[in-house]
């Protein structure tokens, strides 16, 4: 039995889904004022496709400032627009080609200011666009099969999300990750965090504000805020509500929320992250919180601590 733990919000978590988020949240002393795209957050979506002969897509740049050069379809999200949507709009304008999104390979983030989604996707229609097709959006599209540093590159940053998606297609390290349409109003994150000890016992922490729940972090909006890391509001929360000084490891993706248009128009993301404190050498229980909000949460059920666990190490990956 789960008891007073957050059952159904667990499942979804580590199931790749969603939740709804709250009007508080832990470590806030305020409510976070809601964030909008072309204001105060940038999202980009980027897209890899391979074809059946394992040539990967890339298209030719319009842009003055680095026409002619090649580079993987990308762009950023408009406002009142989904991530998917945004994703299949820009392969199509820059492509031709039609797609639909098989999984997040990486987050990559330099604070809510700069977030990019890169996906692994498929072709599901369309032509690739040809010279005589150029525009603003590109010049063409090409199917590479070799190596695409052999081609100008409008940047190397490329190179990274390609050898993921490689590496996926040949063992995917996690579950196939989407967004999910749920509103959330600011940029916040919901933290699995599970400490486990030598002797293989695991805990959760748990926020136990109303009903016991995961705690979610929201991400300020002032100017300094906004170019700081994701992390930032995690490492605050830990610092100020966990006595000692946790460090906790790298985060890993298990899910997002996100709907177009949410409350006062705002395009806010909740993402579901997960991240570790490392079991200090003497200690053999979670450190204890100072803040009477947050608690521990023994999971004493075998199958759930081994979901847990095998997620810690499955996990779309997170990239400062």
């Amino acid at each position: 039995p789960m008891g007073d733990a957050p059952g159904p919000e667990l499942h979804a978590v580590l199931d790749g889904g969603g939740w709804e988020v709250g009007a508080t949240f832990e470590g806030s002393p305020a409510v976070p004022g809601p964030v909008r795209l072309g204001r105060n957050v940038c999202y980009v979506v980027l897209a890899v496709l391979f074809n059946e002969e394992a040539a990967v897509l890339l298209v030719q740049e319009a842009k003055p400032e680095c026409r002619g050069r090649w580079y993987l379809p990308a762009g950023r999200m408009e406002p009142g627009e989904g991530i998917v949507a945004a994703l299949q709009r820009e392969v199509k304008e820059e492509s031709g080609l039609e797609c639909e999104p098989l999984t997040l390979l990486a987050l990559e983030e330099r604070g809510p200011a700069w977030i990019r989604f890169a996906f692994l996707a498929r072709a599901t229609g369309g032509t690739l666009k040809t010279l005589e097709e150029a525009d603003a959006e590109s010049l063409q599209a090409t199917w590479c099969s070799g190596d695409p540093r052999a081609l100008p590159l409008r940047s190397l940053d490329i190179l990274p999300v390609l050898d993921l998606a490689a590496r996926y297609r040949r063992s995917p390290p996690h579950p196939p990750t989407l967004p999910r349409e749920l509103p959330c109003s600011p940029l916040c994150l919901r933290l699995l965090l599970p400490f486990s000890n030598a002797a293989g016992e695991l805990w959760v922490l748990l926020a136990t504000a109303g009903t016991p729940h995961l705690p979610v972090v929201a991400c300020g909006t002032s100017p300094s805020e906004l170019r700081a890391g994701l992390r930032l509001p995690v490492l605050r929360l830990l610092r100020d509500c966990l006595s000692g000084d946790p460090r906790p490891g790298a985060l890993g993706l298990l899910g997002l929320q996100h709907r177009p248009g949410g409350p006062g128009g705002a395009d806010g993301i909740c993402f579901n992250v997960v991240l570790s404190i490392p079991a200090g050498s003497q200690r053999d229980e979670p450190p204890e919180p100072r803040d009477p909000a947050l608690r521990w949460w023994h999971v004493g059920e075998e199958g759930l601590r081994g979901r847990i666990l095998q997620r810690l190490r499955a996990a779309v990956p997170v990239r400062s």
